[in-house]
């Protein structure tokens, strides 16, 4: 840490700040909440409309496989115009829609809601994300990432305790869990609407406009193309990690027969808690060391240590052994999504930094949007613990390959590099 460098980390944030960064962790927190809440119940959802698991399964594929066309229809239009506006709409848009899910009459209703809900949380993490990094201090960005990137886990901890509450203690149905969904989404509206602009996007703008250049000039630069495909391939490595571990785990948790732990539901629930608390703290960790050592050796680092975890994860029969083995899984798995926020960031023009991130993410989701189905289909014949090992184990290795063969841009200032630099190694 330089001289310089500390004062300005004993910094508050302004209010600006501080709201623009707790919309998106907000954001982010309810997009993690509504998709494990359907990861927690859809074996409920299968008896409710007598579907078999890995049908209902697909709603999770569903939701996926429309992110990226939000995505595109946000980003675009948060270049265009500024982000604030179409984050607000965003916001509307998908929370009324998760509401909705509470009352689908049927498993059809239902499927089409949650393709119309993915459009919306599409365009919920490249927006909050790219409007959070570009007003945080640019040498407090990989803290800040790895905070914001942990609203993931904290929403699949209110999933977990939600789930916990309405089903055990109340003995509802899982339509309560959707219709409780609208709660945080509105406390993230109310905060996003006292959001001023990205001074980032207009410094950015006004450039353009001296320069003539247009967001198709940018997207269509040869560099800005092959970084594109690049991230687009790490992201789909690191989805399939985030979902490789976590989005069959609970089902595993709980199951008596296909290898399953056999536990029982408030236990296994009590795990998933466990292992959420052990993710915030990984991303707080490792996404406040990124700054130290860098963006890719810090998640090289994360995905390669997480590999003898595995068996304690996979294999373990006991109760102790299971919370030991998934706690230190997601601690490195979810250090390695800490530092994503602001890596994605600083890898993408400023010209299309509402666009680039959230595009290059989702896509990454599509192409592991069949994890979950596949990891089904691998238990029926083979085992739970097979099923989730022999795919966490590639992709781990890849998450790092990848990783290390690629380029970051730490400490970059937005709003005031070149549309054209390049990330540096």
């Amino acid at each position: 840490m330089s001289a310089t460098s500390a004062p300005s980390r004993r910094t508050p944030l302004t209010p600006d700040q501080r709201n623009s960064f707790l919309a998106a962790l907000l954001g982010w927190s309810m997009d993690a909440f509504d998709y494990f809440i359907v990861v927690l119940v859809y074996a409920d959802i299968a008896e409710t409309f007598g579907k078999s698991k890995e049908t209902v399964a697909f709603l999770t594929t569903a939701t996926l496989l429309m992110r990226p066309i939000g995505a595109f229809i946000f980003g675009l239009w948060a270049d265009k115009v500024g982000r604030r506006v179409p984050l607000i709409v965003d916001v509307i848009f998908y929370s009324t829609v998760g509401f909705l899910c509470a009352f689908a009459p049927n498993f059809t209703v239902l499927l089409v809601l949650r393709f119309l809900y993915g459009i919306g949380m599409g365009g919920e993490w490249g927006l909050g994300a790219a409007l959070a990094m570009e007003k945080i201090p640019t040498e407090r960005r990989g803290f800040f990432s790895g905070v914001l990137q942990q609203g993931y886990a904290v929403g699949y901890l209110m999933a977990a305790v939600s789930f916990l509450v309405i089903s055990d203690v109340l003995g509802l149905s899982w339509r309560w869990l959707f219709a409780l969904s609208i709660l945080p989404a509105l406390i993230s509206l109310f905060i996003r609407t006292r959001v001023g602009e990205s001074e980032a996007w207009e410094a950015s703008r006004e450039q353009m406009k001296v320069t003539s250049t247009s967001v198709k000039d940018v997207i269509f630069t040869g560099a800005v193309l092959r970084r594109f495909i690049y991230l687009v391939i790490l992201m789909t490595a690191f989805n399939w990690m985030s979902h490789g571990t976590q989005d069959v785990y609970p089902t595993f948790l709980k199951a008596t027969d296909q290898g399953g732990a056999g536990l029982a539901e408030s236990t296994a629930l009590t795990i998933a808690i466990i292992y959420n608390i052990g993710a915030i703290i990984g991303g707080l960790t490792f996404g406040g060391l990124s700054e130290k050592f860098g963006r890719r050796y810090t998640i090289a680092f994360c995905a390669l240590l997480a590999l003898p975890v595995v068996p304690i994860f996979a294999y373990s029969t006991s109760a102790g052994m299971l919370v030991l083995g998934s706690f230190l899984m997601q601690l490195l798995v979810q250090g390695a999504w800490g530092v994503i926020p602001a890596h994605l960031t600083e890898m993408s023009p400023d010209a299309i930094r509402g666009f680039y991130p959230g595009v290059t993410y989702q896509l990454g989701n599509v192409f592991a949007a069949l994890n979950l189905p596949i990891q089904e289909h691998l238990a029926a014949s083979h085992g739970y613990p097979f099923a989730l090992a022999v795919t966490i184990v590639p992709v781990l290795v890849i998450v790092a390959a990848v990783t290390l063969v690629g380029k970051e841009a730490k400490g970059v200032v937005f709003g005031r590099q070149p549309e054209h630099a390049p990330a540096t190694r």
